[in-house]
């Protein structure tokens, strides 16, 4: 069974084809700069190199067209014929309530992501274009929607309550949501694999840190706490985003600074966290970099963001009355060893102890901590892709 995964931003989509019969990736690319000047496809075959093409892609369907004439291409494509694609499996940032699992796509559940756009409004019609764009080319596929929001659906409300008028919640939805789902279902379970240990067992935090960080408690396999909320900007400090503020700040600096409410908001999104700190860079390498060489500005970003994993690690500890493990994975948490030993130090009374040799990998799944460490700390590079076309596959079985 070979199954096509589509995650589609406003401007580009990125793809990777499966055979499912080994879990095996057979292509993957990235279509950029659709509808602007210098678009282009990066397509690979695995065991070749990348291959890219600059051409005009005025909108998603032209450049869902371009993925599968890759895919079909004689000397570096991976399909004889479109008879050998079984189904398309699409990422979908927000579902709200309205669903707790994947599902096959049809007009219902369509309408239904359409209601979810004032909740995502930056997301979700980037991904309605990539579905839409794939039934005009591919009309008889299956297609499948795998949501971000939907692992947190198990959240308890005592969770995912704001403590404002609650008619809110009642007519707007405004309550915690959660994203990065679909990482964090599966860094959790990778937890238990590697540890040989049943999730139902385990009392896992796992650690999303990359330009967008988000950090989950996981109980028995089942989200019962994240660090974002209604949006991606809650949570610990991020490449460009605020992460947890107060919120009296938004009507400060637009009155102080004559900033719109929108403004005010592509500020705390694009113009914050680690960048905002360090003036730097919101790129983690140019932040270490900055620092090694005594820049305080950019020591301290770091050390805002360490500051804010190492609490979420102690009121997830808290909230789950204990701690088995837990896991860094995305950019940063795969990559920097010099995050994760921050961000370890001084949890030694929750009974986390790094080891600093171990400690120096990258992006390969690893037990970094003592062998005495009661909780064990370990790096899991994510496979968002993964989830995505084991979910498909298993909706068409």
């Amino acid at each position: 069974m070979k199954i096509l995964v589509i995650n589609c931003g406003s401007s580009s989509l990125k793809y990777q084809l499966f055979d499912m019969d080994k879990e095996h990736v057979l292509a993957k690319g990235l279509v950029e700069r659709i509808g602007i000047d210098g678009s282009r496809i990066k397509h690979t075959k695995t065991g070749m190199d990348a291959i890219t093409t600059e051409t005009p892609i005025p909108d998603h369907k032209a450049g869902i067209k371009l993925v599968i004439d890759s895919l079909l291409d004689k000397s570096h494509g991976v399909l004889a014929s479109l008879d050998e694609l079984s189904a398309v499996g699409h990422r979908v940032v927000h579902a709200g309530e309205k669903f707790a699992t994947s599902v096959k796509l049809d007009d219902k559940v369509m309408a239904a992501l359409k209601d979810c756009i004032p909740l995502a409004p930056l997301h979700n019609p980037a991904n309605i274009m990539g579905i839409d764009a794939v039934i005009d080319v591919l009309p008889r596929i299956p297609q499948v929607g795998v949501f971000d929001t939907a692992f947190h659906q198990t959240m308890p409300k005592v969770a995912f309550t704001y403590a404002i008028p609650y008619g809110y919640y009642e007519k707007y939805g405004v309550r915690r949501y959660g994203f990065h789902g679909t990482s964090h279902y599966y860094v959790s379970r990778r937890v238990a694999d590697m540890l040989g240990s049943p999730i139902e067992k385990l009392k896992i935090i796992t650690c999303h840190l990359g330009n967008g960080s988000s950090i989950t408690a996981v109980d028995g396999g089942r989200s019962v706490d994240t660090s974002m909320g209604f949006t991606p900007l809650a949570g610990v400090t991020m490449g460009t985003r605020c992460g947890d503020i107060d919120p009296a700040l938004v009507p400060f600096i637009s009155k102080t600074e004559n900033l719109s409410i929108g403004e005010v908001d592509s500020l705390l999104n694009k113009k914050s966290g680690l960048l905002g700190i360090s003036g730097v860079s919101s790129d983690m390498r140019d932040i270490e970099e900055a620092a090694g060489r005594g820049d305080e500005r950019s020591r301290l970003a770091l050390q805002v963001l360490v500051y804010g994993i190492k609490k979420y690690i102690g009121a997830y500890a808290a909230a789950m009355g204990g701690l088995d493990a837990v896991a860094f994975t995305a950019g940063v948490g795969e990559n920097s060893a010099t995050v994760r030993s921050m961000a370890c130090e001084g949890l030694e009374f929750l009974g986390m102890e790094l080891d600093g040799e171990k400690n120096k990998v990258r992006s390969e799944e690893a037990v970094i901590s003592t062998d005495s460490s009661k909780v064990k700390i370990l790096v899991v590079p994510t496979n968002e892709e993964l989830v995505i076309a084991r979910d498909t596959k298993r909706l068409l079985d």
